[in-house]
């Protein structure tokens, strides 16, 4: 996420790494499956794939990637996020920076996949979002993925509306030089219909 004032910091200080690790470790004791992300990115890949987790937050999705065979890096400004993921998994590589300049935190591009999981965009400080997306479309490899899951409702927020449509993304995707491939409802695979809350979205980088 973005330093620049973004919605998360306004939401919470800064300070939600411990209750957010503790919400999934709830959910995952209720015998809920809380790999749904990891699992949907997983069968588009290659094995051992390079994956960017972009607000990788307490590092979920990366640690179960990278316990299917994946390489991932994870990126979050929160550091109360950052702070849990480096207790759960100290082998993996998280590093703390701004979205909006992923180009100074040194990473070698051609990243397989780029993942902008839990809200990312619509979290992000306004005005930022096409730049984060150029970002992150810049250390994709030609083909590689841009995968984003969003609510595009009050129901599907932390906010009392939205911040971002479907066209508004799209747009910025096609000023980074990304494809729309695929799109659905949830992270098991559903089928989007225009007008639903949340969109699971795929986008590939061209290879031109």
């Amino acid at each position: 996420m973005s330093s620049q004032r973004d919605r998360w910091a306004e939401l919470t200080g800064g300070q939600a790494g411990e209750d957010y690790a503790r919400r999934f470790e709830r959910l995952a004791e209720s015998g809920q499956d809380i790999h749904g992300e990891a699992s949907f990115c997983d069968a588009l890949l290659v094995p051992a794939a390079r994956i960017l987790d972009a607000g990788c937050g307490t590092g979920r999705i990366a640690i179960r990637l990278a316990e299917l065979g994946h390489h991932c890096t994870g990126v979050d400004v929160d550091r109360s996020m950052l702070a849990v993921a480096r207790r759960h998994a100290p082998a993996q590589e998280w590093l703390h920076g701004d979205l909006t300049h992923l180009d100074s935190l040194g990473l070698e591009t051609g990243f397989d996949l780029a993942l902008a999981a839990g809200n990312v965009i619509p979290l992000l400080a306004p005005g930022t979002e096409p730049e984060v997306v150029r970002q992150l479309a810049t250390v994709l490899r030609p083909g590689g993925l841009l995968i984003t899951g969003m609510g595009l409702d009050a129901e599907h927020l932390p906010l009392p509306e939205p911040t971002v449509t479907l066209t508004e993304f799209d747009h910025w995707c096609t000023e980074a030089g990304l494809t729309l491939r695929e799109r659905f409802a949830t992270w098991a695979g559903d089928p989007y219909r225009p007008g639903g809350g949340y969109a699971v979205s795929v986008h590939f980088r061209s290879t031109a």
